[in-house]
């Protein structure tokens, strides 16, 4: 009498040795109801495999004539040698391995690889603990179903509680989230503990992998607040690979995310404070206000919103107007060659003129390379979705080294600021004028009624309508840059600290107040550099009549015959006051000369890369 395969499988079980209780194999074979020996061996992964000419069999796993308990080393069942034993099948290139859908099941990924390289594999394979789950923890030893059947312990319905046979009580808590099943609010489909953790290269969670992974893994859900996030500080510093910054479930929790009008929620008004407590000592309910996902796009948030719209403003209407000037003036100079060219010869008699003093001069290095400091290292964070901002930001040291070379930077700026103010203070005292007084008289660099009658002047020039105006000790364009830096060291530097002390000053301020500062900060910054990298150089160095470098603000001194061009109104001061001679000062020795030049050309060359990345970026975001 012929036998089918299940009774011939079901006797070969009964063989003393073999590892699991019978009644429960057989209970798996019945339930998949296969009724041939093809039947039974695709219930655990016997399907037959293309070109293969056969199917497996009991003895493919358990051995022939060495059969031994899953409990002995030496069994090829034992848990240690379950990855290996699948292996021979699904490793890749393998029989199982070639029947997969790569296009739904991940194309180039080696299912057993992974597993050997995750934290399972790991704790398995190298510290030897055989409780972590293997192959047949997951898809069990003799039920396996493809992950789309109802019926596998790996399809989505049934995967949190698979995992929770070896993660007690997280199963619970996931169930309980937003996440979890009982949500029937959810649209889109929920997520399991594959979608985050993956099936096969599960690594640990305080890695940086792991930790970087999940921006992208919540933003693959979450688009919206993905977009909003990567905007915060957080965001920026997060995308130039610092994996200790806050990530999405430092905020939200891992498990336990549930909506923050949930009073457990961590982002509960209850609970809040204490989440951002965690990494900001100080938090209070003022700092926990800081809007995490507004965007200034959206007039919901009105202060973000003008706050952009007014600093875009500034930004585009005052470089739209300096490039209409710098191009008026520039033709002007291109058609006026034959009165300036003659002033680049370098006579060996040569008078120079002195026109900054020693103390300006180092005040002023002391400003440019701090300037240049805080712009390379502003810049990288404002444009950190740009591949050559996480180079710089590696190259500097990471995120953490990039943050300290900026502050450090901001100090010694603020403190030159703060000591420039003290001079002015002094300035003031010893010419007993008054405020107004001294503010606004004649050799004041601050701007005045003299020089909107130069600017119309020079506009009249520019489009040869009238002569070029008798400039004095400074000119328009001269004071404009000197209130621009004024300005924005205040402006940048207030903000600043705003944001380096976010806790302290939301003790007085409103949550906000951070988001706002946010963006004055980042776009008062960038127009500091794109004006004083393009405008201020050409004001200053790349005009024609100054090509390629006025080392003047190095050196201090300027030939006698270039001031007299330049400065008329101020030439003939001196003269009339007999302080000319006064005035004349030796050559600076050569090679300080050049030292000056290379220092000024590197500076140069640095602030000219820096604005064409800013460019690039720029409309690399819009395209």
């Amino acid at each position: 009498m012929n036998r089918s395969g299940v009774d011939v499988y079901t006797e070969a079980l009964k063989v003393e040795g073999h590892g699991g209780p019978v009644a429960a194999t057989q209970k798996n074979l019945n339930n998949s109801a296969h009724t041939t020996l093809t039947e039974a061996t695709a219930a655990f992964g016997g399907t037959a495999f293309s070109g293969a000419g056969r199917h497996v069999s009991c003895l493919d796993c358990h051995d022939k004539h060495a059969t031994n308990s899953k409990k002995w080393p030496t069994s090829p069942t034992f848990a240690r040698n379950v990855p290996d034993l699948c292996g021979k099948c699904h490793r890749t290139d393998a029989k199982a391995a070639k029947r997969i859908d790569l296009a739904k099941n991940g194309k180039g990924i080696d299912i057993v690889k992974s597993y050997r390289q995750s934290i399972h594999g790991v704790g398995l394979l190298e510290a030897g603990l055989v409780v972590t789950a293997t192959c047949a923890d997951c898809h069990t030893a003799h039920g396996e179903l493809p992950p789309a059947d109802p019926k596998s312990t790996v399809n989505r319905a049934n995967l949190v509680a698979t995992c929770s046979k070896c993660h007690h009580g997280i199963g619970d808590v996931f169930q309980a989230s937003v996440h979890g099943t009982s949500n029937t609010k959810a649209k889109a489909k929920l997520p399991v503990c594959e979608d985050c953790h993956t099936s096969h290269q599960i690594s640990r969670t305080d890695g940086a992998d792991f930790r970087m992974l999940m921006m992208a893994q919540c933003g693959n859900c979450h688009k919206q607040e993905a977009e909003t996030f990567f905007d915060t500080y957080h965001g920026k510093v997060s995308r130039l690979g610092n994996p200790r910054a806050a990530k999405c479930y430092d905020c939200h929790g891992t498990h336990d995310i549930r909506p923050p009008s949930d009073p457990t929620s961590r982002l509960s008004r209850e609970r809040v404070v204490e989440t951002c407590g965690k990494c900001h000592e100080g938090s209070n309910r003022k700092f926990a206000g800081y809007l995490t996902h507004a965007t200034h796009h959206d007039k919901k948030y009105p202060f973000l919103f003008y706050a952009f719209w007014a600093m875009t403003t500034l930004l585009v209407g005052t470089l739209a107007f300096a490039l209409v000037h710098t191009g008026a003036w520039l033709f002007r100079l291109w058609r006026t060659k034959d009165a300036w060219s003659a002033l680049h010869a370098h006579g060996a008699e040569r008078k120079l003129v002195r026109r900054f003093s020693a103390r300006q001069r180092v005040m002023h290095i002391i400003m440019l390379t701090s300037f240049l400091t805080l712009a390379i290292t502003g810049m990288t964070l404002k444009f950190a979705y740009m591949a050559w901002a996480r180079a710089l930001a590696n190259f500097l040291g990471g995120t953490p080294a990039m943050g300290g070379i900026h502050r450090f930077a901001a100090v010694v700026l603020v403190t030159l600021f703060v000591f420039h103010v003290k001079d002015l203070f002094k300035l003031k005292s010893e010419s007993g004028k008054s405020w107004l007084g001294f503010i606004f008289n004649p050799d004041s660099i601050m701007l005045g009624g003299t020089d909107l009658k130069e600017f119309i002047g020079s506009v009249k020039w520019f489009f040869g309508a009238g002569p070029r105006p008798a400039y004095g000790r400074w000119t328009y364009w001269e004071k404009f840059d000197y209130f621009a830096v004024f300005w924005g060291v205040f402006v940048i530097g207030s903000t600043g600290l705003v944001l380096w002390f976010p806790a302290l000053f939301t003790n007085v301020l409103p949550g906000w107040s951070i988001n706002v500062a946010t963006i004055i900060h980042s776009d008062e910054a960038l127009l500091a550099s794109g004006f004083i990298f393009t405008i201020h150089f050409f004001n200053t160095h790349f005009r024609p009549d100054k090509f390629p470098m006025d080392t003047v603000i190095f050196t201090g001194s300027v030939p006698l015959e270039e001031y007299k061009y330049d400065k008329p109104r101020e030439y003939q001061r001196l003269v009339d006051t007999g302080m000319l001679d006064e005035s004349v000062v030796p050559p600076m020795q050569e090679s300080v000369e050049r030292g000056f030049r290379i220092f000024g050309f590197t500076a140069l060359a640095i602030g000219l890369t820096v604005v064409v990345l800013i460019i690039y970026s720029v409309i690399f975001q819009y395209r």
